[in-house]
């Protein structure tokens, strides 16, 4: 077969390989000859540029159909430099679905031809001119079709970013599932849900939208527009009060606590939370901003030292304050 790829070969899988299995494939080869990965290495471009190309047609199960088939009648239907008799048949009734049973692969001369109009990189070979007939015996015919390219398609990729680069924004530079690498500007302020518009970056000239999922962080919690946290304290913090510095999207900031306060209280850090759009049909498209809510929780010291324990029983034997006096039996 002349100029034959087997992509199956190729991506170091089995004929019949399941969709995750191809695309786990492909990512462990795009990770080893990605060009941004490989500067100015060109045979690890060209590989890629095959990996690619291989992952494009079996990723799509049409295509991926086509490409099985094309494999199969390649002796038997008269592809030009190949054996066998030209068919005498179209693509069809020019319908956007193509049959590969009423496919003319005598109008590809080799398999990147093929190949070019799987992926519709080039139109498919033009009909010859009016009167003349290519290949034809007396009494028969033949008619090719040009197939159109595929329209303009707009597609959706979906982004997980931290709490922290979602509230600040900027750019950031990510890589797709097709082994592409791009830098995205994400706005400041942004939410699971929102979409980033990547013009151009889609199918044939379409847009990309990057879907946000915000993650989930480890100790900043989203509730609306109000960013909930749980701050430990000491006994001694709790029972004194004064300031303390709490941890916010934009630093640490210092905190009033009240004197006895108790596990499990909320305080409040008015502007502190995350940025939205107002809701007020006076303040129309205006940024406001949320307030952190601090819930305290009061921690005991599992370990202590011959100081810090002594200082405790002298306080036991001090303190007033008896928490069972007023129990109900």
């Amino acid at each position: 077969m002349q100029n034959f790829r087997n992509f199956y070969e190729i991506l170091g899988i089995a004929r019949d390989a399941a969709p995750e299995q191809i695309k786990q494939a492909f990512r462990r080869l795009a990770r080893q000859y990605h060009p941004d990965l490989n500067p100015g290495n060109k045979q690890a471009e060209e590989k890629f540029k095959v990996i690619n190309e291989a992952y494009e047609v079996l990723s799509d199960a049409a295509k991926r159909s086509q490409y099985d088939q094309f494999g199969k009648f390649w002796q038997q239907r008269g592809f030009q430099g190949a054996a066998g008799k030209p068919a005498n048949r179209g693509w069809g009734n020019g319908s956007s679905q193509r049959n590969m049973d009423d496919a003319d692969f005598a109008n590809f001369k080799d398999f990147n031809s093929f190949v070019d109009q799987l992926l519709n990189r080039r139109d498919a070979p033009s009909p010859p001119p009016t009167g003349v007939r290519e290949n034809y015996r007396p009494g028969t015919s033949r008619t090719t079709y040009t197939a159109p390219r595929s329209a303009t398609r707009n597609v959706e990729a979906r982004l997980t970013v931290p709490l922290e680069k979602a509230y600040s924004g900027g750019r950031e530079r990510i890589r797709l599932e097709d082994g592409r690498s791009l830098e995205v500007n994400m706005p400041p302020a942004i939410v699971s849900g929102q979409k980033i518009r990547l013009k151009g970056q889609g199918v044939n000239g379409g847009d990309l939208y990057l879907r946000i999922d915000v993650a989930p962080h480890a100790f900043f919690q989203l509730t609306g527009a109000d960013v909930f946290c749980q701050l430990p304290v000491t006994p001694s913090e709790a029972v004194l009060g004064g300031l303390i510095e709490v941890p916010t999207l934009d630093g640490l900031v210092k905190m009033s606590i009240p004197a006895g306060v108790r596990s499990g209280q909320r305080l409040r850090l008015a502007n502190k939370g995350y940025p939205t759009i107002s809701s007020d049909s006076a303040k129309r498209d205006e940024v406001v901003r949320g307030d952190q809510i601090v819930e305290i929780q009061v921690e005991i010291p599992r370990e202590l030292t011959a100081d810090e324990k002594e200082l405790y029983e002298k306080l036991r034997q001090l303190e007033s304050f008896n928490p069972r006096a007023a129990l109900p039996i």
